[in-house]
């Protein structure tokens, strides 16, 4: 006898767990390319693969949910329909993005790059450098990884100021950023890009920045106008550090590879060995909740 199924999961797991009533598909027995895709009705893009892996959603008729393993998901929108639900992974990548934002700030502040790039040579550079401790840092994000950065930063001799749009957890009003702006040793970018956060920080607010100061993204490359970082950084007043860029991949060619005081790692925030636990435990603990008849969690609001 046949089993019956209520639902279908597509994942990257062959070997993903899922409670009675759900099928498990995948690309061992379940190619994108070649099978029937109106029998997928819950969707797990694979992670970190872009929009290959999401204009198969168009022909995915029965689909009904979303489950992205990022926590941003404004590639996701526009193939989201009418009568699906989309779900982000927030909380999978908090600890590996937030690692790599303090290594980042520690790294540009105690000049390991130009210390990397001495040892190419043989040359032993002594030079007295920057510390993160008895800086002044403010944080543009008060999500799941703005907390987790705010206390993996607490153990240092820091003064913390958070942002946000709303004003949630105890943070500022971004509205309330251009009076702090001039006072940061470090500015952390870690907040969600949508129409109001393209190009937050722009030529203006570069302009305003501390000398010396350190601006790190690891939310979106569009939170910045690149042109207007190159022409900063190439004054040598300011230092980044850049998990994502705009454009992305940043082609061999673009000149923020070349610019001054900067650090670019190729999107790697959350992509560290610490994802695939994190994020199968989220999908098959989603997958519980929807066979028993609950919620997922996780829900994007503006898509519910």
């Amino acid at each position: 006898m046949m089993a019956k199924y209520t639902d279908s999961v597509w994942s990257q797991w062959p070997d993903l767990k899922v409670p009675e009533g759900i099928q498990r598909l995948s690309p061992a027995n379940f190619p994108l390319d070649s099978s029937d895709l109106s029998q997928i009705t819950i969707y797990v893009p694979p992670y970190m693969t872009g929009v290959e892996f999401l204009e198969p959603i168009n022909r995915m008729s029965n689909l009904r949910l979303v489950q992205t393993p990022n926590a941003g998901y404004d590639d996701v929108k526009p193939f989201i329909r009418s009568g699906m639900t989309l779900c982000n992974a927030r909380g999978v990548h908090n600890a590996s993005t937030a690692e790599l934002a303090v290594g980042m700030a520690i790294a540009l502040r105690r000049g390991i790059p130009e210390f990397v790039r001495a040892q190419a040579h043989g040359a032993w550079t002594h030079q007295r450098m920057g510390s993160l401790n008895d800086s002044k840092i403010g944080i543009i994000g008060a999500g799941s990884i703005g907390e987790t950065l705010v206390s993996y930063l607490r153990p240092y001799d820091v003064e913390i100021t958070t942002f946000s749009r709303s004003g949630m957890n105890r943070s500022l009003k971004i509205t309330e950023l251009d009076e702090y702006l001039p006072t940061f040793d470090f500015l952390f970018l870690i907040l969600p890009l949508n129409t109001e956060s393209r190009h937050l920080i722009n030529a203006e607010r570069l302009s305003r920045m501390k000398d010396g100061s350190v601006l790190i993204n690891v939310a979106r490359g569009a939170v910045i106008d690149t042109n207007a970082l190159i022409t900063e950084l190439n004054t040598g007043r300011i230092y980044a550090g850049l998990d994502v860029t705009d454009p992305e991949p940043l082609p061999k060619d673009h000149p923020l590879w070349s610019a001054k005081n900067c650090l670019i790692t190729p999107h790697v925030g959350g992509d560290s060995e610490a994802f695939e636990k994190r994020g199968r435990k989220l999908i098959e603990e989603q997958l519980q909740r929807i066979a028993r008849g609950e919620d997922p969690i996780n829900i994007i609001e503006e898509f519910a």
